[in-house]
């Protein structure tokens, strides 16, 4: 498929983003950050901790605990390289922007607190690239625990965009002892909702938000608790979903392969 200018589609970079997830007073609560306006993709937006796979993230040396490579390769359709790129990068980049680490000791344990000045000094090193997430952990005697999280949805930038994800999306509970902190540098704003509110606030006109988020926080709706959100995460493999823009008397909207219609918060391509 080209685009419409007749000239080959941008090539889709391999991404990863988590819902962070915890039972809050008023129930199921996500984590969202409100990026930037001035990031060069969805400025403004309210999104998830995510972000590209660095090419390190499929270092086969890292300390790994829980369902393999094989297995994610396997939900999400891809070779095994690919897949472990794709659950470290969910990682690293769940650490980087929300300062949460899902990781533990190998005797099966979860890492209950990762706030400190060391933690933080190796955060950063993360950022600019100067650490990679295998040597983070193996300087910790830590092993990435992959069986704490579950593949949730499967979005494919549609190829009329000139910047184009393949991103994975995970649920993970927040681990005990841990707190999500505003930590990301990509983001002005971070709050814990229950997605109704967030998809209120978007309904509203308040919280923006591109399709895969609203879509998936809608997903989120019918479950009480982080348990049940975690039991009931989609069928593997999961189908990848890339939408078609549409513009009618009622607006601008996004149609996925199901027929489900998302009405746009921006501007549809040109």
């Amino acid at each position: 498929m080209t685009d419409p200018a007749g000239g080959a589609p941008a090539e889709a970079k391999q991404a990863a983003t988590v819902l962070l997830l915890r039972d809050g007073e008023p129930g199921l609560e996500v984590y969202l950050l409100r990026r930037t306006k001035g990031m060069p993709f969805a400025g403004g937006m309210t999104a998830y901790p995510g972000g590209g796979v660095d090419p390190r993230d499929g270092d086969t040396e890292i300390g790994w605990a829980g369902p393999s490579p094989a297995d994610w390769a396997s939900a999400f359709g891809c070779d095994e390289r690919t897949a472990r790129e794709l659950v470290c990068a969910a990682v690293r980049e769940t650490f980087e922007e929300a300062g949460v680490l899902l990781a533990g000791l190998p005797d099966g344990s979860v890492v209950p607190d990762v706030s400190g000045n060391d933690w933080e000094a190796q955060r950063q090193a993360l950022l600019s690239r100067e650490l990679s997430l295998a040597e983070l952990l193996a300087g910790r005697g830590l092993v990435l625990r992959s069986d704490l999280l579950r593949p949730f949805a499967h979005w494919i930038t549609p190829p009329v965009e000139p910047r184009r994800y393949d991103t994975k999306f995970f649920a993970a509970a927040l681990p005990v002892g841990q707190e999500a902190r505003d930590v990301s540098g990509e983001a002005d704003e971070a709050d814990w909702l229950t997605p109704s509110t967030a998809l209120a606030e978007m309904t509203a006109g308040t919280r923006p938000m591109l399709p895969p988020t609203s879509h998936t926080l809608s997903q989120l709706q019918p479950f009480g608790t982080v348990g049940e959100a975690l039991a009931g995460s989609p069928p593997e493999p999961l189908e990848p979903i890339s939408p078609r823009f549409e513009e009618n008397a009622d607006g601008r909207w996004a149609v996925l392969p199901d027929g489900t219609r998302i009405r746009l918060v921006m501007p549809l391509p040109s």
